[in-house]
């Protein structure tokens, strides 16, 4: 049963890996169109190349789920064609302990899909996105978009023209409502810096509003009272998808703390906590299949069924997040139907046919 186990942990392995890197080629290829008319004097091809290289991570961990599919029906449909697996049964190998043994290959990628969206994606991603924006438009642009960054916090909202690496905010505006929600006070600071544990606003103008009259001072320095961290700040520089578990979740209590709808964040911590099992229903999708109605069909017929099955799977995820956002039910019942509906289909064929 051992030589059994690394034969086929090798079969799948190979054939998941061989598809996953079809995939990535495809993806780093349609990154280059893009990025080439972007070009200049500073972001040159090499630059491209580094951009590209460090969003790698990224695309394994999307294509991850659909290489784990194509690639088990590949690798499954090897085996069908040469009627090895009947050999297999036929020997006494019952179909789950082949089940088992076909998923632990999928267990190791799982371990590493999870260790890169933990470690690596989010630091990468933002350090390529930085990198970039600081070869394009200037150090004044980094880890900002063109229209900067928002935020709130309690009764007063702010923005950031820019957010540099450092940590370093460039342009503060800040507006502050009183209960009734009535404009109070604004102010704009140059810049802000986290020293010992705080803020400090620097060349700040600061208007002060009232029934009667409106009241302008200026600072050269002035502490600034709030819970906005570095940390928590360079969650607020990433897209949601692009964040690891733990910032997710940090930023999650953060929001909630503040009363701001958080449903974004939760779709984005479901989607990731639950991919594990996202995979490996994908996997015994194409378990089921294979000893079911794909066991005597042509090999480009099985890639074409898992290429259905995954952009079914991966429609039903994007309609049903959002849709979870707009009316109200959970995000992580919105993730989970798809995940439960391909496991209730896998074992139900994997039982018809045992």
């Amino acid at each position: 049963m051992r030589l059994l186990n690394h034969y086929l942990f090798g079969t799948i392995l190979s054939s998941i890996l061989m598809v996953l890197l079809v995939l990535c080629s495809l993806d780093i290829l349609a990154k280059f169109i893009d990025e080439l008319g972007e070009i200049t004097h500073n972001y040159t091809f090499l630059e491209v190349c580094i951009y590209i290289g460090l969003n790698l991570p990224a695309s394994i961990y999307q294509f991850m789920p659909f290489a784990a599919l194509v690639g088990s029906l590949i690798g499954l449909g090897s085996l069908a064609s040469t009627s090895e697996l009947i050999v297999m049964r036929v020997a006494g190998v019952s179909l789950v302990r082949l089940a088992a043994s076909i998923i632990k290959p999928v267990l190791l990628l799982i371990v590493v899909v999870v260790l890169l969206a933990e470690y690596v994606i989010p630091t990468a991603e933002q350090y390529s996105e930085n990198r970039r924006d600081l070869k394009r438009e200037g150090v004044r642009s980094a880890l900002s978009s063109h229209e900067g960054l928002w935020n709130r916090e309690g009764d007063a909202f702010m923005h950031f023209n820019s957010v540099q690496a450092n940590g370093k905010l460039l342009g503060v505006t800040r507006y502050n409502f009183n209960k009734n929600n009535e404009l109070i006070s604004t102010s704009f600071a140059e810049s802000a810096i986290y020293i010992n544990g705080q803020w400090q606003e620097e060349n700040i103008i600061e208007t002060t509003l009232s029934t009667n009259h409106i009241e302008q001072k200026t600072y050269q320095i002035r502490p600034w009272d709030i819970q906005l961290s570095p940390e928590l700040l360079s969650i607020l520089v990433q897209e949601s998808d692009s964040l690891s578990i733990t910032k997710l979740f940090f930023y999650i209590d953060y929001l909630e703390q503040q009363s701001i709808d958080n449903g974004r964040y939760k779709l984005s911590f479901w989607n990731k906590v639950l991919q594990p099992l996202a995979i490996i229903s994908l996997v015994i999708i194409s378990i089921s299949f294979i000893f079911g109605p794909l066991r005597q069909v042509t090999m480009g017929y099985r890639i074409f069924s898992g290429v259905v099955v995954g952009i079914v799977f991966q429609l039903s995820q994007n309609l049903l997040g959002p849709t979870s956002l707009v009316y109200g039910f959970p995000p992580f019942v919105a993730v989970l139907i798809p995940i439960l509906f391909c496991f209730g289909v896998g074992f139900f064929l994997l039982l018809r046919n045992r």
